[in-house]
C-alpha cells in the first residue's frame, strides 16, 4: 500500500521537488480544486468503473476520508471494550448537535469480521469543541497508545483477513512498515490467547522493511502487541535472503525456512489515497505506475520463491493503476506457473468490491494520448523503444489474458462503501514436485528479464510445526541466497538505492542464556515463576551473553533462526519480546528483575502468585502516584504487608464501585517497596485504565507529579526513583523505568489455582 511521500505512495516513485506537508491537507484547497484532466482521461480511458458510476466515483474522490479504527482482535478485551463503544459511547454520540446540525455516530464497518471495526465522519473541528466527541476521542487515543485500538483505513485491515493467518503458521510481512497490518498478523497469530493457556504461538511472524528507520518505527507499533513470535529485518524485499534453520539430525545440510504465508503490500503510487492525500491532484502523471511496475513484479516474484506448497500470497496496492496490479499479478502468473488465483469473492461477503481487469492501455508518457492496446502496437510506433527499458511488454494483458481469471482480483473503489481505494490479489502455490535444474534455470531468468526503473525515477522505499517449515536446501531449488549490502536496499530497481535504511547497520547481537545461568535462576526465582517457564529461550543483546539490563523470551522456530543465521546478514533489528528488565539497588542492595508490562502476557502462564484486589483498590492505584501502603483500605493493608520487596502481579476481577465497572478480569505489575507501592505502567496507559473503567482522566495533579507518596523523586522521560527500605537499613534509592506498553486484559475465567493470596 502507498506510504505518504510525495504523492501518497508507499515511496511515492515521483520525480522533481519534495512536496510540502501543507499539500496533502485537506483544509487547505477548494473541492473545486481538486481536479486533473489526465487523471480523468487516462481512467475513463481504462474504464475502470462504468460510465453511469464516474460522477459518483469522482464525487467519492473529492469528499473526506472517515476515520476508521479497529478493536484489537486477538486482545482477551477485544469483545468486551467493543461492547463498551456500542453501549456507552454510541448512545452519547447518537443525539449530539454542533452548530445546530445533529452528528452522525460511529458506525461498525459492516464487513469487517465480529463488527470489530467502526467508522465516524467528523471533522477536527468537532473533535476539538464538540465536548461528547472530544470525550470519545480521548478514549481512542488512550485506548491506542496501550494496543487495545488501532486506528487504521478500513482498506488497509482488507489484506491481513484475505490471508487467514493461523498460530502455527510461517507468516512474512515484505513491505511492514510502518505495521498497522503487521498487528493484524500478530493478532491472528495469537488468536488462540487465553489467561490460562501459553502466550507462546508454534509459528512466526517476520516484519521486513528495506528502511532501517522504519524497522524501528515497526518495532515501537509491535511493543503494544508483544510477541515472541515475533522478529524484525531490514532487507531488501525484492532480493531477500534464504532464512536458515539448523540441518536436521545426520544431515550435512542446512533447511531453508519457507512461508505459509506472505503479504507483499507493495510499494507503490498511491492514487486511491486521493481522499487524504490531496496533493496527488496536482502531482499525478499518467505514467507514474510505469517506473513501480518492475520493483512490485520483484518484490512478488521473490515471495513466491520463499512459499510453501499449497501457502498463501495476497498482493496488495492502494493503487487504482492496473499497471500496478493486474499487469505485475498476470506477468507474476506468466512465470510461475504452479500458482493460480484464488476465488474469494464468498470472502467477508458484505465488502462491496469489482472483479479485476482484464483489459488496459498504458501510457508511454505523461500525454494521454500516447496509449497503446499492444506492447506490439507500442514498438511499431516508437522502434527505438524496443531497446528501452521504460515500458515492457509485461506492462500489456498477455495474449492469454482471459486463462489466468484476473477477474478473481477485488477492485475497492471510494463510491462503493465511503473508503479509500485498494487492490488485493489472493494467490496459492499448487502442490508440485520440486522441479528439475532447467526448470529452475529458467524460472530464475525469467524473473531476472525485468527491468529496472526509467532513469531519473525516484527510487521508492520499500516496505505451522518448525518441522513443517522447511525444505531442503538443493540445487534445484530456485532461491536467492546472499547477503545483503549496503548498497542493497529495496529502493532501486536494481536492487540498488539506500536498500540498508537510513544510516548503517548497527544492532546488538542475540545471544541465548544457558538455562543454568546464576542470574536467569535468580530472576525465576525471585519472580516465583513455575519450572515449565522455557528459561532455555531467554535471550540478551550483547555478544558477551552477560545479563546488563533486560532479558527476552523468544519462541523455538525464532530461537532456530538466530542459531542457524548470521543475524548481520538478515539484518536482524528485533526478535522475540522483552520480558524482565533490572532494578538496580542501592548500597549493600542486590539488584532484582521486574516483570515488564509488555512481557506479562508471555510470562503469566508461569507464574505462582498473584494477588487479587478490589476496584476500590485498583481506583486508589489509579488515582494515586505510589501510594503509602498505610493509605489503603485496612482489610487490604495485611495483603501488602505479607509482600516481599520487589515486583508482583496484582489482579482485578469484574466488579462495579461507584457507577464504575470493570467487565473483565484485569492484571498489572506492581513493584512493592518499604512502604509504598508503583503500578508499573506508563501515564499514557493508566490514562487508558481510568478511562475505560471510571470515566475519568487520571487528575492532572497526578500525572506529573516530581515525587511519589513516599517522597521519592520521579525523574524526567518516564523514569522514576523510588525508595526500598530495608528493616534496620537506611533508605536505598533504586532505578525504575515506567512501561510503555500495556496493561493485560483477561476474559472473565475460572480462578486460576496459582492464586496464592487473596484479599478479603
Amino acid at each position: 500500500m502507498g506510504r505518504g511521500r510525495k504523492r501518497g505512495g508507499r515511496g511515492g516513485g515521483g520525480r522533481g521537488k519534495q512536496a510540502k506537508p501543507d499539500e496533502y491537507r485537506t483544509d487547505l484547497i477548494e473541492k473545486s480544486d481538486m481536479k486533473n484532466e489526465r487523471f480523468f482521461a487516462y481512467y475513463k480511458a481504462q474504464k475502470i468503473v462504468p460510465q453511469e458510476e464516474w460522477e459518483d466515483f469522482l464525487e467519492a474522490l473529492r469528499t473526506p476520508l472517515p476515520t476508521t479504527f479497529r478493536v484489537a482482535g486477538s486482545r482477551q478485551i477485544a469483545k468486551s471494550l467493543n461492547q463498551t463503544i456500542k453501549d456507552v459511547h454510541v448512545p452519547l454520540l447518537s443525539d449530539v448537535t454542533f452548530e445546530d446540525q445533529k452528528l452522525p455516530p460511529p458506525v461498525q464497518l459492516p464487513w469487517y469480521p465480529d463488527g470489530l471495526a467502526w467508522q465516524f465522519n467528523i471533522s477536527k473541528k468537532v473533535l476539538r469543541k464538540s465536548p461528547e466527541f472530544k470525550k470519545f476521542h480521548s478514549f481512542l487515543v488512550f485506548e491506542t497508545e496501550v494496543g487495545n485500538i488501532s486506528r487504521q483505513e478500513a482498506v488497509s485491515m482488507l489484506p491481513p483477513l484475505f490471508l487467514e493467518v493461523e498460530p502455527h503458521h510461517t507468516v512474512m510481512d515484505m513491505c511492514a512498515a510502518p505495521g498497522s497490518k503487521t498487528a493484524q498478523l500478530l493478532e491472528a497469530l495469537h488468536a488462540q490467547d487465553t489467561l490460562t493457556s501459553t502466550s507462546i504461538p508454534s509459528g512466526l511472524l517476520v516484519a521486513n522493511d528495506s528502511d532501517y528507520k522504519r524497522t524501528h518505527l515497526l518495532i515501537h507499533q509491535s511493543a503494544r502487541l508483544p510477541s515472541p513470535a515475533f522478529m524484525v529485518t531490514n532487507l531488501d524485499a525484492s532480493n531477500y535472503p534464504s532464512i536458515r534453520l539448523p540441518a536436521p539430525s545426520g544431515a550435512s545440510r542446512k533447511d531453508q525456512l519457507l512461508f505459509d504465508r506472505i503479504l507483499c503490500d507493495v510499494p507503490c503510487s498511491g492514487d486511491g489515497t486521493l481522499r487524504k492525500n490531496i496533493g496527488i491532484w496536482k502531482h499525478w502523471q499518467p505514467n507514474d505506475g510505469n517506473g513501480l511496475h518492475g520493483l512490485q513484479l520483484r518484490i512478488l516474484q521473490r515471495a513466491m520463491k520463499m512459499l510453501k506448497s499449497d501457502g498463501r500470497i495476497v498482493y496488495s496496492t492502494c493503487s487504482i493503476n492496473p499497471v500496478e496490479n493486474e499487469a505485475v499479478i498476470a506477468a507474476a502468473l506468466e512465470s510461475n506457473p504452479e500458482y493460480h488465483l484464488v476465488d474469494v469473492s464468498s470472502n467477508l461477503p458484505e465488502l462491496k468490491r469489482r472483479p479485476g481487469m482484464t483489459s488496459w492501455r498504458p501510457t508511454a508518457d505523461k500525454s494521454i494520448s500516447s496509449t497503446y492496446d499492444t506492447y506490439e502496437a507500442f514498438i511499431a510506433a516508437n522502434p527505438q523503444a524496443a531497446v528501452s527499458t521504460k515500458l515492457t511488454s509485461g506492462h500489456w494483458p498477455p495474449s492469454n489474458v482471459h486463462e489466468l481469471n484476473l477477474e478473481r482480483c477485488m477492485r475497492i473503489y471510494p463510491h462503493l462503501q465511503d473508503s479509500g481505494g485498494f487492490f488485493v490479489a489472493v494467490l496459492e502455490r499448487k502442490s508440485t514436485e520440486l522441479k528439475t535444474p532447467a526448470q529452475a534455470r529458467e524460472r530464475k531468468r525469467m524473473a531476472e528479464n525485468v527491468e529496472p526503473l526509467e532513469p531519473g525515477t525516484k527510487k521508492p522505499r520499500l516496505e505451522s510445526e518448525p518441522e513443517s517449515s522447511s525444505i531442503p536446501v538443493d540445487l534445484t531449488t530456485d532461491i536467492v541466497d546472499q547477503p545483503a549490502t549496503d548498497e542493497g536496499g529495496g529502493g532501486g530497481a536494481n536492487g540498488s538505492g539506500n536498500g540498508s535504511g537510513n544510516g548503517s547497520f548497527k544492532e546488538m547481537p542475540y545471544t541465548f542464556l544457558s538455562p543454568l545461568d546464576p542470574t536467569l535462576l535468580s530472576c525465576i526465582s525471585r519472580l516465583r515463576l513455575t519450572p515449565e517457564f522455557p528459561s532455555s529461550n531467554v535471550l540478551v543483546r550483547n555478544p558477551e551473553g552477560d545479563v546488563v539490563r533486560s532479558m527476552y523470551l523468544t519462541n523455538d522456530l525464532i530461537k532456530q533462526i538466530i542459531l542457524a543465521n548470521d543475524f548481520t546478514k538478515i539484518r536482524l533489528t528485533a526478535a522475540g519480546t522483552k520480558v524482565f528488565t533490572k532494578q538496580e539497588g542501592g548500597k549493600g542492595m542486590e539488584a532484582q528483575y521486574r516483570i515488564l508490562g509488555e512481557g506479562l502476557p508471555v510470562v503469566l502462564p508461569y507464574t505462582t502468585s498473584i494477588i487479587t484486589g478490589k476496584m476500590s483498590v485498583l481506583r486508589h492505584l489509579v488515582m494515586s502516584h505510589y501510594p503509602l501502603c498505610t493509605s489503603f483500605e485496612e482489610s487490604f493493608r495485611p495483603v501488602l504487608d505479607s509482600l516481599d520487596l520487589g515486583c508482583h502481579i496484582f489482579r482485578f476481577p469484574p466488579g462495579e464501585l461507584d457507577g464504575a465497572s470493570l467487565t473483565h478480569d484485569l492484571l498489572v505489575p506492581i513493584w512493592k517497596s518499604g512502604v509504598s507501592v508503583s503500578l508499573m505502567v506508563d501515564k499514557k496507559a493508566k490514562n487508558a485504565l481510568s478511562l475505560r473503567v471510571f470515566g475519568v482522566e487520571v487528575p492532572p495533579s497526578m500525572r506529573d507529579r516530581k515525587t511519589n507518596a513516599d517522597g521519592d523523586k520521579v525523574a524526567l522521560g518516564g523514569e522514576l526513583v523510588t525508595t526500598v527500605e530495608l528493616e534496620g537499613e537506611a533508605e536505598a534509592e533504586v532505578e525504575m523505568k515506567g512501561d510503555e506498553t500495556m496493561l493485560v486484559d483477561v476474559e472473565v475465567s475460572p480462578e486460576p489455582e496459582r492464586v496464592v493470596v487473596q484479599a478479603l
